[in-house]
């Protein structure tokens, strides 16, 4: 059982840690000369590095409020599951844990799909998608993963 929890705690700090570096890191979209990301797009003609905030559009401030909520969503289904853990009675369920994370995992994938979808408007083809956008979309099934086995679980002695 000990085995169990610590693997289920690794794939939930594994997932956070992608939350956040795919939120914080700025390669969503990326060419030699150029990145971007939710907060701040960069440029660099001639070895001269500018920086411009982030587009302004709805859509934009929709994806980092997503990105931010499943990061929020996830640190609180960890404490939650750590609370749980000590609290909850011989054979209850993590439903509440699981629950959150879930939503975590949603909400992630909304701010995927809604960039995914409103990238097409604003960014030159000659771009392609850095590792913080994958990042991102890997750490949406991860976050599915371990909420679902928090509803599973039981708690054990």
């Amino acid at each position: 059982m000990l085995l169990l929890l610590v693997g289920i705690v690794f794939l939930h700090i594994a997932a956070l840690v992608l939350l956040f570096v795919s939120t914080i890191v700025s390669a969503w979209v990326v060419n030699p000369a150029s990145s971007s990301d939710l907060w701040i797009n960069c440029t660099t003609i001639d070895q001269v590095s500018k920086c411009d905030p982030a587009d302004s559009g709805v859509w934009i401030q929709a994806v980092q409020a997503l990105m931010i909520l499943s990061i929020i969503f996830s640190i609180l289904s960890l404490l939650l599951f750590f609370c749980q853990l000590f609290t909850l009675q011989k054979g209850g369920r993590f439903f509440l844990t699981g629950a959150f994370q879930i939503f975590a995992s949603l909400f992630v994938m909304c701010g995927a799909i809604i960039y995914t979808v409103m990238n097409i408007e604003w960014v030159h083809p000659s771009l392609s998608y850095g590792f913080s956008y994958i990042l991102a979309w890997v750490g949406f099934p991860l976050a599915l993963i371990s909420g679902l086995i928090y509803v599973i679980l039981r708690k054990r002695e």
